[in-house]
């Protein structure tokens, strides 16, 4: 995969291009754009409050891990609250702060010495598994805003380091089912925006994942049912994978519906 500066350059590029949408729509960001309520604020709100965590994470890992027995206090309610206070914080004022953080995430990230690992709610996070996994989050939530504003989200090769997350959380998508994961290696091959094709895990492997890189990070971000995506498996395992795919942290949610069962 890519170095730190490389994908620090993707995600600021994943960033803007979703700051460029809800810049121009300000007097939109009341427009619903999940299921369970949240608006365009909540979700730049939900943004700006993980970046700022991530920062402090990466340059205060004292106070950063004080605040983990709260957090585990507030498991269940605390990303949704987050969301919410800043979200009625007026939007020029959110979008200049969430512009500003941005800034010091990349400058936070790219300070962090070599071979230390940042600490996180889950396991410890080097500062490129940290960068890559906010570029996920941006990716995943852009999908939301554009989706809801009737903005097209053009495709873009930087959607691999969604894919590449997605193939890592193989294990991690079982144990939030409370499964185990089986013992076994999935070979996935997808077709990239650009026509590349992108390939992880043995050629050899019977159990295998095959389809569309773009649609794998909208199924692997829970933002599609598998029946509307191109992007299907062969083997038990594989199959069952695709049903559970789950690339953030926390709960896995309510389950995305078929687009046709849609209201």
């Amino acid at each position: 995969m890519a170095d730190l500066g490389v994908v620090l350059a993707d995600l600021e590029a994943e960033s803007q291009e979703l700051d460029d949408v809800v810049s121009a729509n300000l007097g939109r960001w009341s427009v619903v754009t999940t299921p369970e309520g949240w608006t365009v604020a909540h979700q730049i709100g939900h943004l700006h409050w993980t970046d700022r965590q991530s920062v402090l994470a990466a340059t205060d890992a004292e106070t950063f891990n004080a605040q983990i027995a709260e957090f585990i206090e507030r498991a269940d309610t605390i990303v949704d609250d987050e969301a919410a206070r800043f979200a009625a914080v007026p939007p020029a004022e959110l979008l200049s702060g969430w512009q500003e953080g941005r800034v010091g995430l990349a400058k936070a990230l790219a300070a962090v010495p070599d071979g230390e690992k940042v600490p996180w709610y889950g396991p410890p996070m080097s500062p490129m598994s940290m960068a890559s996994a906010r570029l996920m989050e941006t990716w995943a939530h852009s999908h939301d805003v554009f989706e809801a504003l009737g903005v097209e989200k053009v495709p873009s090769d930087r959607v691999r380091h969604v894919c590449h997350l997605g193939v890592r959380t193989f294990a991690f998508a079982h144990m939030m089912r409370g499964e185990q994961a089986p013992d076994v290696v999935v070979r996935v091959e997808l077709v990239a925006p650009s026509g590349e094709l992108w390939t992880w895990g043995p050629e050899d492997a019977t159990e295998r994942v095959a389809g569309d890189a773009w649609d794998f990070a909208l199924l692997a971000t829970r933002r599609r049912h598998r029946d509307d995506v191109n992007v299907r498996a062969t083997g038990a395992a594989a199959d069952h994978w695709l049903d559970i795919a789950q690339t953030f942290a926390g709960g896995p949610g309510n389950d995305p519906k078929p687009l046709a069962d849609r209201a």
